[in-house]
């Protein structure tokens, strides 16, 4: 696929006509669990079906969403103080223009592959702007719509308020209201004084072996291997009979992230063909704070901490569905309220700085015998509408990381589910036969 770049410019905020404009000196401080996650650029790409939204309506749309959400308009700096975070300096993001001379449907990868790189911003190197946006179109009228943001400035929720906002934005809803509430108001202070109930080191954070020490797992000498990307489509009776298999006989059934993930953590394990019985294996799950903490609504930022399901190899392959439907769920409920408290105290407590502790959401190529899990199932991506209606369809970017997934709402709107795996090409027959089977 060959992708011409037509044009590339910045798009900075828009403000109405006779608003007082905003101070450009202001700099916001990371939040604690701004500095906790992970500090690399995100990608997602939309199609739309022709006719495409404009790109004027886009461009108009761009501008005034982030007058309303300035903190993706800054630019990631260090405060007066030295502090990490972003100055409100209004420096706009990053507007690319290109095209493909080809029909959309010819080429139109049906799982991310390296070719869809081409379809966003380059995510790596020194990226000045905290969004890049691509338009990407194609002979037949459609429209790749390529979006990067960084990960260190706002969550998947927070984003995915901001799309909606976006492509009301282009379809004349303005004005956008109040700009969502961040960081700098306050909203989360440690307590006085702290009460630190929980043990934080090993799970946000980490002290490296020495200052040059590597963090993470690296696949046991597997990362040489290659990997691909498999997106596993579930549909919605598949799911309903998985819920019902694995909630038998409990009293109230397993959400259909926490069965969807189990079975997933199990197909995955049986593919990898892992010989110790007694291995661990754990999942690194995204734990949304916004109830936890009582976020007042529209929250925009990173408010997210982990849960980590753990079991041994032998128990997830022997042991039935329910047991990991069940490891997953207690673990996520115990990342409450009194858990996120005690992490913001912990975090301003001067302990990270005085050991020289890391976090642990760092970036690795191979996570086996463990697994991550985005889970965009609750978050409204597909409600981005520009004007003529909403994507045909929305897809992570390619992140070839073994053992990172995605678990997103199927395009069609029925009910069904993908999952994006990426796994070892030698793994990937066995998972194909593991994880359309109810009965692995």
């Amino acid at each position: 696929m060959e992708v011409k770049v037509l044009s590339s410019k910045l798009v900075r905020p828009s403000y109405p006509a006779g608003a007082p404009r905003p101070d450009t000196t202001v700099h916001v401080p990371s939040s604690a669990f701004d500095k906790v996650t992970y500090h690399l650029q995100m990608a997602i790409i939309y199609a739309f079906s022709p006719p495409g939204p404009s790109t004027a309506d886009i461009e108009r749309g761009l501008a005034a969403v982030l007058g309303a959400y300035r903190l993706f308009a800054g630019q990631v700096r260090p405060g007066p103080d030295g502090a990490p975070g972003v100055l409100l300096n209004d420096h706009g993001a990053r507007l690319v223009e290109a095209s493909v001379d080809a029909l959309l449907a010819d080429i139109a990868p049906t799982k991310p592959s390296p070719a869809v790189l081409r379809l966003h911003p380059d995510l790596d190197g020194d990226i000045a702007e905290i969004v890049q946006v691509q338009l990407t179109r194609f002979a037949c009228g459609s429209l790749a719509v390529g979006f990067t943001a960084n990960h260190a400035v706002a969550d998947g929720h927070a984003t995915s308020d901001f799309l909606v906002a976006w492509g009301g934005a282009a379809r004349g809803q303005l004005p956008l209201g109040p700009p969502p509430p961040v960081h700098r108001h306050g909203l989360f202070p440690p307590r006085d004084p702290p009460r630190v109930e929980f043990e934080h080191r090993g799970v946000e954070y980490y002290r490296p072996a020495t200052p040059s020490a590597g963090h993470g797992h690296h696949g046991h000498g597997e990362s040489q291997h290659s990997i691909v990307i498999h997106k596993a489509h579930f549909t919605k009776d598949f799911v309903a009979g998985l819920r019902a298999k694995a909630s038998e006989g409990r009293g109230r059934p397993f959400s259909r992230f926490e069965t969807i993930l189990a079975h997933l953590w199990r197909a995955i394990t049986r593919a990898r063909a892992i010989g110790n019985p007694m291995q661990a294996s754990t999942v690194r799950i995204s734990v949304d704070g916004r109830p936890r903490l009582a976020a007042p609504p529209g929250y925009f930022g990173n408010l997210v901490l982990w849960a980590f399901p753990r079991a041994t190899v032998g128990d997830l392959l022997n042991r039935p569905l329910r047991h990991a439907a069940q490891v997953i769920h207690d673990a996520v409920a115990r990342v409450d309220g009194a858990y996120f408290r005690s992490f913001l105290d912990f975090a301003s407590s001067g302990a990270v700085e005085k050991e020289g502790l890391e976090p642990t959401a760092v970036s690795t190529d191979v996570l086996c015998p463990n697994l991550e899990v985005d889970s965009w199932l609750t978050f409204p991506f597909y409600e981005l509408d520009f004007g003529t209606g909403s994507p045909g369809y929305f897809m992570p970017s390619y992140f070839p990381t073994e053992g990172m997934l995605f678990i997103v709402p199927s395009y069609l709107g029925d009910g069904s589910v993908d999952a994006f795996v990426p796994v070892f090409e030698h793994s990937l027959e066995a998972f194909k036969q593991c994880v359309y089977s109810m009965d692995q």
